[in-house]
């Protein structure tokens, strides 16, 4: 034979929820809402913050000049998604910026690869490469810098 317990959470067998447990869970679901929105929201401000930087505006620009990597993505139009924030590749400290931009076009999708030195006489970022990887594994170089930032050491 096989049994089966039943155990009721209410008492006398009554079926609905008490008011409080009712609130409770309410306040729970709310809580929930507003936290995943407050993540969403604060998810789009790095990003945005990160499009605003010198060093991310540089690496666009240079690849908006460059007629053969825009012709292998079929750009335009040129497509900029969000930056992978927890990308191993995606590093910025005070002197060096390394970032990865995922971008697409018609044809091909790849990622913008972006290197930036910090020139502290000047206050201010200087692109020093930048390199397009399709996902076909094709790489067009967009930008290379003949100019070495000295470092902060060095000034």
């Amino acid at each position: 034979k096989t049994f089966f317990f039943s155990i009721s959470l209410f008492p006398s067998g009554n079926k609905t929820m008490p008011a409080s447990l009712r609130k409770l869970q309410q306040l729970a679901l709310y809580l929930g809402i507003i936290s995943g929105g407050g993540c969403a929201l604060m998810y789009y401000f790095i990003q945005k913050s990160f499009a605003r930087t010198q060093y991310y505006q540089q690496a666009l620009e240079q690849l908006h000049k460059d007629p053969e990597a825009l012709e292998a993505l079929g750009a335009p139009p040129l497509k900029v998604h969000f930056i992978g924030l927890t990308d191993r590749h995606n590093r910025v400290d005070v002197s060096r910026a390394q970032i990865k931009i995922p971008v697409s076009g018609t044809k091909m999708a790849g990622y913008l690869y972006v290197s930036s030195d910090k020139d502290f006489s000047l206050n201010r970022w200087q692109l020093q490469e930048a390199t397009l990887q399709l996902r076909n594994g094709h790489r067009v170089p967009v930008y290379r810098s003949s100019m070495k930032i000295p470092a902060q050491d060095d000034l």
